[in-house]
């Protein structure tokens, strides 16, 4: 029975040694990781300010009366386009008529009198050469004259500030642009000069986009303005259509120290009307090119422990980690101020699943990867 089990435990033993010794040749090589891949090329590249701006009206003006009385009329409607000089709103205009025309009659009166007046100056100055009238006399006459002058002279000035009322009973537009909300209906009293307008006007062909830069940025703002206007690129910050092409046109005279910024602005045509006052767009202004610049695309770029880094693709198809220092940003792509050179490749998409010396596989798509 010891001799059975002796030679049970001796075959079971001979069974597993060679099972051992041949785990080994089954083991596979590792899997290569597919990657997609871009080349470091050297390109002029347009050195950019992105912030977030607002769209502001190139002009607002809000109507208000500058007489009181009935609205008669209102010669637009609510969000209507109107140019300069096109009719808004009509006053009751019967008040400031029968007003002008009490001025035209009182300046009529006191002209008549004034020159009766003035004729009897020159006959009781020729008088009073010869001494038939005493000098008091012709002093009050000259009196009497003088002061129907000045009340002439105020009558003119009554009449002409009556002729600028009935003129106030018509309201125009003072720009063109288009019209907001509607405040006063025909048919109300208005106030001259009240404290809300009747209606807000807003100028947006051209527009404003007005946006904030960062201090240090000042100086190469200012250096590189002074050779021509700069290029601004406004686009909607949902992303919709295309970025609309502008030049900066304002800055600011003092820096906001609350903030360490300063206020800019640029002017854009908006013929297709896209941008509206009150927006937030993306804004990138083009302070200057830089010429031969090595980039990559901003994608490749990783971050750890020792800083900024990217995968560079070996010869023998593995790659390896590589310490940079990017620059600025533009677009999909980042200047590399150190670290690359023209015609390496680096990783661009797959980067989670590599270490120093991983084998890769480049996958198809290489040409959306560099775009």
């Amino acid at each position: 029975m010891r001799t059975a089990s002796l030679l049970i435990g001796a075959a079971a033993l001979a069974l597993t040694v060679p099972a051992c010794t041949q785990a080994p040749s089954r083991a596979q090589a590792p899997e290569s990781v597919p990657v997609l891949v871009a080349s470091v090329i050297r390109k002029d590249v347009p050195v950019e300010i992105a912030e977030i701006g607002t769209v502001q009206a190139y002009a607002t003006v809000g109507i208000r009366a500058q007489v009181g009385g009935v609205l008669e009329k209102v010669g637009f409607r609510e969000g209507q386009d109107v140019r300069a000089g096109d009719l808004l709103f009509s006053l009751d205009a019967r008040p400031y008529q029968a007003a002008l025309k009490s001025a035209q009659a009182a300046l009529a009166r006191d002209t008549a009198q004034l020159e009766t007046a003035r004729r009897e100056v020159e006959r009781y100055a020729e008088l009073a050469k010869k001494e038939y009238v005493n000098q008091d006399e012709f002093d009050k006459i000259r009196t009497n004259a003088s002061s129907l002058d000045a009340a002439v002279r105020a009558d003119e000035a009554a009449v002409e500030k009556a002729t600028v009322d009935l003129e106030y009973c018509t309201i125009r537009s003072p720009i063109g642009g288009r019209t907001g909300q509607l405040m006063v209906n025909a048919g109300n009293v208005v106030k001259a000069n009240g404290d809300d307008p009747l209606v807000v006007i807003n100028q947006i062909e051209p527009i404003y986009v007005a946006f904030a830069v960062p201090e240090l940025s000042l100086p190469e703002i200012q250096a590189h303005a002074g050779s021509g206007p700069l290029e601004v690129q406004a686009a909607l910050a949902e992303g919709g259509g295309e970025a609309h092409a502008g030049t900066l046109t304002f800055v600011d005279n003092t820096v906001d120290r609350s903030t360490g910024t300063v206020r800019l602005k640029a002017t854009f045509p908006n013929h297709d009307r896209t941008l509206w006052p009150g927006q937030f767009v993306d804004v990138r202004l083009k302070v200057s090119i830089r010429p031969n610049a090595l980039v990559v695309p901003t994608q490749a770029l990783q971050t750890g422990q020792q800083g900024p880094y990217v995968f560079v693709v070996k010869g023998d198809q593995t790659v390896e980690s590589r310490k940079v220092t990017p620059g600025a940003a533009v677009g999909r792509e980042t200047i590399v101020e150190k670290g690359l050179e023209v015609g390496e490749s680096v990783v661009t998409d797959g980067q989670l699943r590599l270490v120093p010396g991983t084998k890769i596989v480049i996958k198809t798509g290489l040409a959306e990867a560099k775009s």
